[in-house]
């Protein structure tokens, strides 16, 4: 799990990349539990809470540069 601090002192350009990572990784987990299952299906909920925190962080920062 990614802690919060470690996603504030990235840069925008490495939070989209990490996102793109993401989100491929959590593709590859959902398939493989279509196909023939996980054996750690809580890994799903994890990749899910880390592209929610990079998400809101990337959010801020844009909510940050409008005002």
């Amino acid at each position: 799990m990614m802690k919060i601090n470690k996603i504030n002192e990235m840069s925008s350009p490495e939070l989209e990349n990490e996102l793109s990572e993401l989100k491929n990784e959590l593709f590859k987990l959902r398939f493989s539990l279509a196909t023939n299952g996980l054996d750690n299906p809580m890994k799903i909920k994890e990749v899910k809470k880390n592209i929610a925190r990079i998400k809101t962080v990337l959010r801020q920062r844009e909510l940050a540069n409008k005002n």
